[in-house]
């Protein structure tokens, strides 16, 4: 049976991946930090399924919560045929404010995660028959956005990784990414700044969650020549000014 892992399944982007995967027949791993009740809920939905699910509870800032991520997997398989990095944070903070904490953990979660937790898993992806990697990066990786310098950097850090191990894990491990734009608004958005955005989404409307599960089996299923790629899945919003 295939097995897909997913960081920071138990909300959003997070929950309707692990939906959408188990519909596709993986069995799964999914983490979570704090939204623990949310992972509980999403897991008995993907049971209901059939699958066979595991969780666990890491601190993806640090890198025991890394290694407890890679330890859980390698407890349940010997191999791995997904890894969906969809685990971040997101923070509004003026650069002049930024602390190096700050700066440090939203790189160590957003950047480094990814980074070092495919290299643990490594020896099980290759022992996979098609194994792929997805990382869930942003908009905002390749336009800057005031007040998100921290966050931009991490994401724009994000995109290269997707292009660099898509060359060096090639031929057998594929590596893609899909860059939300406007999907699933954070809940503390007001009606005015929800408005504004979408007068720039030539699509509309805002993304949902749905979308980039979608994009996500797409990627892992049913597109076995794509690889160093990053979907924008954005409404049409970065193809103007």
């Amino acid at each position: 049976m295939a097995l897909a892992l997913i960081t920071g399944a138990g909300v959003r982007l997070g929950r309707a991946t692990t939906l959408a995967l188990a519909e596709a027949g993986y069995d799964l791993v999914l983490h979570a930090n704090r939204s623990l009740a949310g992972l509980s809920e999403v897991r008995d939905a993907a049971e209901t399924l059939g699958r066979a699910i595991h969780t666990v509870q890491a601190d993806l800032s640090t890198s025991e919560g890394v290694e407890n991520v890679a330890a859980t997997v390698r407890s349940v398989a010997t191999s791995l045929d997904v890894i969906v990095h969809n685990a971040g944070i997101f923070e509004r903070v003026a650069y002049e404010a930024i602390t190096r904490e700050q700066y440090r953990t939203m790189q160590a979660i957003n950047l480094e995660a990814p980074f070092f937790l495919t290299q643990a898993l490594l020896p099980l992806l290759r022992a996979a028959h098609a194994p792929s990697i997805i990382h869930l990066t942003d908009i905002g990786g390749e336009r800057a956005v005031s007040r998100y310098a921290h966050y931009g950097v991490s994401k724009a850090g994000l995109l290269m990784l997707t292009r660099q191990l898509a060359v060096e894990l090639a031929p057998h491990i594929r590596v893609n990414g899909i860059s939300p734009g406007t999907v699933a608004f954070p809940e503390d958005y007001t009606e005015e700044q929800r408005a504004s955005l979408l007068r720039r989404v030539p699509a509309g409307r805002e993304g949902t969650p749905e979308d980039v599960a979608r994009a996500v089996i797409f990627l892992v299923r049913d597109a076995p020549y794509v690889t160093g790629h990053v979907i924008a899945l954005d409404g049409g919003r970065s193809a103007q000014l």
